[in-house]
């Protein structure tokens, strides 16, 4: 059974900006904390917004719980004075648009890409990878972008503020929440994902109410009213019903699974 006290989170407070990491557009970066860690800092006042760093909480913690190999989250503190010591003008403007809490990933020293034609893993964790990235509708884990790192010899998986793709255009309803998900045919590892209808029972036996609902708590006030604000949606205006949205989005995405299986499945095919 799932521990549900590991979904809490820690908060810790950036003391440095460390280095920009200029791979993708939100342009996150290396920063130091008051607890001597160094971490990837995801800006809430980055171009994708804060339902990206939701999707960070939210489909980082369902990894979490399906015991998947994801680096640390914290909530991250950030002061509008750091930008005081930087020579950037993006950098300051994001910086200062980024006050307040953000996300972090703890950083993985050493980590290098994951390199579909040099580095290999079991059956059954592609199978599972797949399973996951299907369920939360993960648009990037492409061999053009696989969003996995390589450290102490084992993969990583990381960056999902594109996942939850529902949830950009969305009143607290889904339509089809069962539908299946196109994008995963073209999964770094579903070529090695021959063992996704025997870990299907066991992965969604993982994510039951009280799990899902600890990993929304994960999310704070400040997001969700934001992200209400952004949708213009007076429905998920009250942060416990924009929680209680995703979590039966997710069971009912569960209860119908078999079909986006099935649908992941055929396209191994």
């Amino acid at each position: 059974m799932t521990d549900l006290s590991t979904n809490a989170l820690r908060t810790v407070v950036v003391e440095r900006y460390v280095t920009p990491l200029r791979e993708g557009g939100s342009m996150p970066a290396i920063v130091e904390a008051d607890d001597w860690g160094m971490y990837v800092l995801k800006f809430r006042g980055a171009g994708q917004g804060v339902r990206a760093l939701m999707a960070e909480l939210i489909s980082g913690g369902i990894a979490r719980a399906l015991e998947l190999p994801v680096p640390e989250l914290v909530l991250a503190s950030l002061s509008a004075r750091l930008a005081q010591t930087e020579p950037d003008p993006e950098i300051q403007d994001l910086i200062r648009a980024s006050e307040g809490v953000n996300v972090g990933l703890d950083y993985l020293p050493g980590s290098v890409n994951f390199d579909p034609a040099v580095d290999s893993v079991s059956e059954e964790f592609a199978s599972r990878t797949v399973w996951f990235d299907t369920l939360v509708s993960n648009v990037d884990r492409t061999a053009r972008n696989t969003n996995m790192l390589m450290w102490m010899r084992a993969p990583w998986l990381i960056d999902h503020g594109a996942t939850l793709t529902f949830h950009h255009a969305w009143d607290g309803h889904v339509a089809d929440p069962g539908k299946p998900f196109a994008p995963s045919l073209e999964h770094v590892l579903l070529h090695r994902a021959t063992q996704l209808a025997r870990v299907d029972a066991g992965m969604a036996s993982r994510l039951t109410l009280p799990v899902l609902t600890a990993i929304l708590q994960t999310v704070p006030d400040c997001f969700l009213q934001q992200a209400a604000q952004d949708l213009q949606s007076a429905a998920l205006a009250d942060p416990e019903a924009h929680r209680a949205a995703y979590v039966n989005y997710f069971l009912a995405r569960l209860n119908d699974r078999s079909r986006w299986l099935q649908g992941v499945i055929n396209g191994r095919v």
